[in-house]
């Protein structure tokens, strides 16, 4: 099908093309326009191109829902708005107006609005009886699987469940996941000492099973029955079927041992939990060492922001990617890199037939994880301009150089643990991805203004201890991805047509020494960023409901409302 064109105009004073071919001449158009309007028969003429002109530039404005495109009698099926990973087109038509924006507000001394909002203090510690505690009925083995923060939620159950029990409990075991390939203990990762003195009032801890109670298994502990809990067990079934078993043996194991307690428990033993989460699991002190030396830097290299600064939690790992089936812009090359990702990770499982995997429906959904560019995008809608001081949590991002030179261009000041501490800092804990972990987890918990992109449990953590250190605002911003993809999801901003127009129509603006071309596009993504930061901080300060996790909600169970 030949390309549709414009017959030039008959007239040689309005031809707009120098020669046969090329595109229009905008000064010359600007000449015609005027010396036609200075001609009393020409108002007619200018009247209703100016017009045509103006509503040209506020359809940019407008949100046109997408429509087939009709070809004939054939129909091309086009995508619906956000199925489809356009983000860096969206960036090139907009960055010119992210430049020419100073006006941006100071939103990282703005984001959190505390008015009206009732403030909180931990309170766990004078909650919880200090009673002596009884006989011991036994001993309690348990085994943490996962990452870091997976690991801490089987440590906290497990200090609830030993509690519950009125059991002893062996320093929980951690099981080197597949995944993750730490071969850290828990002395690695979390002070034991600490842990077993801060809690010594409520439940005992012991760091091995003693002797005795060893020899009765043969010196093996897998010879010690397991009890193969349940997710999310009762109290009733630890009282009724774990119990017997461990006043019978003198000792039971739970493995593996993750999400094996039921969210809604009694509220004394809820305290456990909060008292376990936010006092007694201190990070050891290599981790705890170097932590506290990133954050005192990210606060030096923030001084110009009264040591503020934003971290974000950017969960754009290769598996990461891999395991949400979503598609970006690496066209076969990231096919194949992704598809010998889960395979290597999760042998086949998603080939299992009858197995329906759909990006586009998964990123309509918001399942898939944010770019490094779009996460940049969205926080400079939100007002957080050039000169903000970013820190990015994360493991190793897929293709890097290429996904985080944008956010680098976005806010030059960004820092990961890799650039604030030098090579031999991070040699101690290369190869263990908890110990990273928690270097992360500490630079995240002291920022000002804490970004989740993709949950899991670092950020449901993370969120519920802020809420603790922050008064009871988590100061998180967790984005609305279904609205956000659909922001990013015109690649065009603008027509070729609409955007000679608003070019001629510039031409004359600056004749007439006005501004008539708003920044709609710009504008309009800007509005819809920071009604995403306004819902965020209004979801800050929320109180626990049934059937929700205390990790991420530490009210009304481990704190409690300021006395006036």
């Amino acid at each position: 099908m030949k390309p549709h064109t414009v017959s030039p105009c008959s007239s040689p004073r309005l031809r707009l093309r120098e020669g046969s071919g090329g595109p229009p001449n905008p000064r010359r158009l600007v000449v015609v326009i005027v010396s036609a309007a200075l001609r009393r028969k020409g108002v007619l003429l200018v009247v209703p191109l100016i017009y045509a002109v103006v509503m040209m530039v506020l359809l940019g404005c407008w949100d046109l829902k997408s429509v087939p495109v009709s070809v004939g009698v054939a129909v091309l099926r086009r995508p619906p708005p956000g199925a489809v990973y356009k983000s860096p087109q969206v960036f090139k038509n907009l960055w010119p107006f992210m430049l020419a924006d100073v006006n941006h507000s100071n939103a990282l001394q703005t984001a959190w609005n505390s008015k009206g909002t009732p403030r909180w203090n931990p309170c766990v510690s004078k909650s919880l009886s200090q009673t002596e505690l009884p006989k011991s009925t036994g001993f309690l083995i348990i085994e943490a699987n996962g990452g870091l923060n997976q690991q801490r939620l089987s440590i906290c159950d497990a200090v609830a469940v030993a509690g519950l029990l009125n059991a002893t409990l062996v320093i929980p075991i951690f099981h080197l996941n597949s995944v993750w390939r730490d071969s850290s203990k828990f002395g690695d990762i979390f002070d034991e000492e600490y842990f077993i003195d801060t809690l010594r009032n409520h439940v005992r801890v012991v760091k091995e099973l003693p002797e005795d109670i060893l020899q009765r298994f043969d010196n093996n502990i897998s010879n010690i029955i397991n009890m193969r809990a349940k997710a999310l067990s009762t109290k009733t079934y630890y009282l009724q079927k774990v119990l017997p078993k461990l006043l019978e043996l003198g000792a039971v194991r739970i493995a593996p041992f993750s999400n094996r307690l039921a969210l809604s428990v009694p509220s004394n033993v809820q305290r456990l939990r909060c008292l376990t989460n936010y006092e007694a699991l201190r990070f050891s002190e290599p981790i705890r060492g170097l932590a506290e030396n990133l954050v005192d830097r990210m606060v030096k290299n923030s001084s110009h922001s009264s040591g503020k600064y934003v971290s974000v939690h950017l969960r754009f790992e290769e598996d990461m990617v891999a395991f949400s089936c979503c598609t970006y812009d690496g066209g076969m090359e990231e096919k194949h890199e992704m598809d010998n990702a889960r395979e290597r990770s999760w042998r086949g499982k998603f080939r299992r037939p009858g197995r329906i995997i759909s990006p586009e429906a998964n990123r309509m959904d918001g399942k898939c994880p944010l770019t490094p560019l779009e996460v940049g995008m969205m926080l400079r809608g939100m007002g957080f301009g050039n000169s903000t001081p970013v820190y990015v949590a994360s493991g190793q991002i897929y293709n890097a150089e290429k996904y985080m030179a944008p956010l680098r261009q976005l806010f030059p000041l960004l820092e990961t643990k890799e650039t604030l501490a030098s090579a031999d800092e991070l040699a101690p804990f290369k190869g263990h991805s908890s110990r990273l972990a928690a270097l992360d987890y500490t630079v995240c918990t002291y920022s000002e203004v804490f970004v989740t992109t993709q949950g899991g449990n670092f950020p449901h953590f993370l969120t519920g201890h802020r809420r603790y250190l922050n008064g009871g605002h988590s100061k998180t911003i967790k984005p609305d991805k279904r609205n956000l993809v659909l922001s990013l999801d015109n690649p065009s901003i603008r027509s070729n047509f609409l955007s000679m127009f608003q070019t001629v129509l510039q031409k004359i603006s600056s004749i007439l020494t006005i501004s008539m071309i708003p920044k709609c596009r710009w504008d309009k993504f800007k509005r819809n960023m920071q009604e995403m930061l306004h819902q965020s901080d209004s979801k800050g300060s929320v109180l626990r409901k049934p059937n929700t996790s205390i990790y991420t909600f530490p009210m009304p169970d481990c704190m409690c409302p300021q006395e006036a």
